[in-house]
């Protein structure tokens, strides 16, 4: 596995084309592997864009393979002085060990199924407030090898019904949702638009089964993976 970063230069069309479709994104990092990796068991390509201050954008892709990413410096980075950085993400992933506590970052699609009567077929729809987007995370811990900290009780702000309520200060947890927004875009061959909601998780977690964790860091949490979501990075405290 490698974890790859590339800083887009916003100010050129290309980079602000592919920035507004994230489909045409998807096919720029996949166009990154001269052997395209298949979607099966094994881990797959995640990406994320983290926007920061001062109009700086990164582009962040976790791969089974090393990429290339030659095309994205000549359309959307810095022909003469651009870069990308790729490391060995193995030797990180192998370390993880039970009750290291780490921030994490992850950018995801958090859905789930309705319906309005009991003859009517479900229907995935997402999560629009923080507390139930949050609440996503949260029923998804577990299995991902993780729990979300809590925060201690002197440092709460909110009162016990509002556990999932977040705020930049922090709450029950040390958790913020942040940067929602809607992605919508046409498929091939299709008239109707697909639309998604994506919002960003910051926070801080604590370990609790290596080996799930390491799946998904590698494969991913959530849906709509190909178009933005699931890529979850750790860093230190």
């Amino acid at each position: 596995m490698y974890l790859t970063r590339f800083r887009l230069n916003t100010a050129r069309i290309g980079a602000r084309k592919l920035l507004a479709s994230p489909q045409r994104l998807h096919a720029a990092v996949m166009s990154s592997f001269a052997e395209v990796p298949q979607v099966g068991e094994g881990p797959r390509v995640l990406w994320r864009l983290d926007r920061g201050g001062a109009a700086e954008t990164f582009l962040y892709i976790a791969s089974p393979g090393e990429p290339d990413l030659t095309h994205l410096v000549e359309q959307a980075g810095w022909p003469q002085t651009g870069r990308w950085d790729t490391r060995d993400y193995e030797s990180f992933l192998a370390r993880l060990a039970k009750g290291d506590r780490w921030a994490f970052r992850l950018t995801a699609n958090p859905v789930h199924s309705i319906r309005r009567t009991p003859e009517e077929p479900t229907k995935v729809t997402a999560h629009v407030g923080r507390r139930h987007q949050s609440g996503w995370l949260l029923t998804h811990q577990e299995k991902a090898g993780f729990r979300v900290i809590e925060t201690p009780q002197e440092r709460r702000l909110l009162p016990e019904d509002e556990q999932y309520a977040l705020t930049p200060k922090g709450d029950r947890y040390e958790l913020v949702v942040h940067e929602q927004r809607q992605l919508s875009f046409t498929k091939t061959g299709q008239r109707k638009p697909v639309t998604l909601t994506a919002v960003t998780f910051d926070g801080r977690l604590e370990v609790t089964d290596p080996d799930a964790l390491r799946r998904t860091l590698t494969h991913g949490l959530g849906r709509a993976k190909a178009y933005g979501c699931g890529l979850m990075t750790l860093a230190v405290v």
